[in-house]
């Protein structure tokens, strides 16, 4: 009996459980502690499959509801969309006005143009004159007229692509799901957006911000319960050519990569959608280059980081306090 007792105690002693996949065009894992394993699995198995579901729904170049409504709005039609896209339409134009409509969802013909409508890349550049004209034309999120659940657009220029909302809006649904799934611990990976439920024990998650020049991380952190934190870098959907980096951040006033920052990180302390401004406010800050940090005050975030593209890194001093730094690596600091 007591030996039977010592096993049972063994099979329930807490443990990190994963489930891992390839959604949103990247790898995304799920991390759960706890002791009972079919709990996590099933938690993990619904975050997996709502992934699906939002990847499905809002792919912005294969059949979806996203590219029924660019079709219509191609066609300068009003548009019945579903409760929940009209939602992330809305929000997301909160947060192309916040940053200066530096990043804009509204841009999907631009992204297009550079190739970036695909899973591979051919290494050369687009009509430049098409793009010119994309520019003059300025299409902006805030061009979409939403009426309840009614879409339509001043701009027939106006074409959606929420990849950079979308894995931020999944990591909040993510969280959503794992609480209502009775899980009070657990990380989810979204390509290197991060979010936080709980801890691993009593020790907080621990992360990496990934150097975008080298394999290794630039610093690792604690990140706490409700907190996310989000990178945007020129080191995963780009081509090269003639020894030049063309990353699919696009400036809207150039229409073309920005160039100024290699990696831009900022991390969101709890709040609503913390996950969904992970991801959309590291966008307008790196495009902004050198006016990064005006860039993320706007959204009311004191935690970022930025790597630039002469290799500088600058720091905000609330950040610096939370790195761990391998050796070798010099930060500036600025307030």
């Amino acid at each position: 009996m007591l030996l039977a007792a010592s096993l049972l105690a063994a099979c329930s002693r807490p443990q990190v459980f994963h489930q891992e996949s390839y959604v949103f065009g990247t790898r995304v894992d799920v991390a759960v502690y706890g002791e009972d394993q079919a709990q996590a699995d099933a938690a993990m198995a619904a975050v997996l499959g709502e992934f699906d579901r939002l990847h499905r729904a809002y792919h912005a170049w294969e059949p979806s509801e996203l590219t029924t409504l660019n079709e219509g709005l191609a066609r300068g039609d009003t548009v019945t969309v579903s409760d929940e896209l009209a939602a992330m339409l809305k929000d997301a134009q909160r947060l192309a006005a916040t940053g200066d409509e530096l990043f804009d969802p509204a841009l999907g013909s631009l992204i297009a143009l550079w190739g970036f409508h695909t899973d591979t890349f051919v290494p050369q550049r687009p009509d430049m004159d098409k793009v010119r004209a994309l520019v003059a034309a300025r299409p902006r999120m805030s061009d979409l007229v939403i009426d309840g659940n009614a879409v339509s657009s001043r701009n027939p220029a106006v074409q959606l692509d929420l990849g950079g909302y979308a894995k931020g809006y999944a990591l909040d649904r993510a969280i959503a799901i794992l609480r209502d799934k009775g899980v009070h611990n657990a990380l989810v990976n979204i390509g290197g957006n991060v979010m936080a439920l709980g801890a691993k024990g009593d020790q907080p998650w621990r992360i990496g911000i990934q150097h975008p020049r080298e394999p290794g991380p630039l610093a690792t952190l604690p990140l706490y319960d409700g907190e996310a934190i989000g990178t945007s870098g020129d080191y995963q959907r780009y081509f090269e050519l003639d020894g030049v980096r063309y990353a699919h951040l696009l400036d809207p006033r150039t229409g073309e990569p920005a160039h100024a920052t290699e990696s831009l990180t900022v991390l969101i302390t709890p709040r609503a959608d913390a996950g969904t401004l992970s991801d959309a406010a590291s966008k307008p800050a790196y495009i902004a280059g050198d006016g990064w940090r005006q860039q993320v005050r706007n959204f009311g975030i004191e935690h970022a980081l930025r790597v630039a593209a002469d290799g500088r890194i600058e720091v905000t001093r609330a950040l610096r306090a939370r790195l761990q730094l391998p050796s070798g690596i010099d930060m500036a600091v600025v307030d």
